[in-house]
Formats: C-alpha cells, structure tokens, sequence
C-alpha cells in the first residue's frame, strides 16, 4: 500500500480551498477507480475525472493530510490492488506533478 501514498503524492497540487476535504469526498472520488486499481486494463473516465477533482480540490497542506490520511485508511481496507496500477494511475489522468 505503500504505492497508493504515491498515487496521493500526485494527486496533492497547493493553493487556497474555502473548506477541507473529508475522508468520504476521498472514498466516492477513488470508487470508480477500484476495478482498475485491482485488475488493470483502461482506466475509466469517471476515475481519471475524479482523480482531477481531487487535485483540483486538495489545495492547503491541510487539505494534503486529510487527503494522505484518508488514502491511508481506504488502502488498509482494501485488498487486492496492484502496486503498478496505483504508481501509474496519477500519470494516466494527467495528474504528474506533486510539487507544484
């Protein structure tokens, strides 16, 4: 589960939010990701789109641990995903840049 911390290091892009992000907005974004992540193949639209809220969302370095935080608990509860589809996710919808 290490990867998914890099997949939530990609998805984190700074700048002023008006309200910060809960672990349940986290879930609902990654849901349509779950297939991909476990069994590879094409990532879905809906995930690459909800992978880009997400970013688009997570703007202060509170946003970021909430974000960090409830990626955590999503991927200690959930089995089966492969370490190579979650490196590769963030790239795969655009989302490259943890720095910015």
């Amino acid at each position: 589960m290490k990867v998914l911390w890099l997949v939530v290091l990609a998805l984190v892009i700074a700048s002023p939010v008006a309200h910060a992000i809960t672990c349940s907005q986290v879930s609902s974004n990654l849901a349509p990701c779950l297939d991909y992540l476990r069994n590879g193949g094409t990532v879905p639209d809906a995930c690459c789109n909800n992978i880009k809220s997400l970013s688009n969302a997570a703007r202060t370095p509170a946003d970021h641990q909430a974000v960090c935080n409830c990626l955590s608990k999503v991927a200690s509860g959930s089995k089966g995903f492969m370490s190579y589809n979650a490196s590769g996710l963030p790239g795969k919808c655009g989302v490259t840049s943890c720095n910015r």
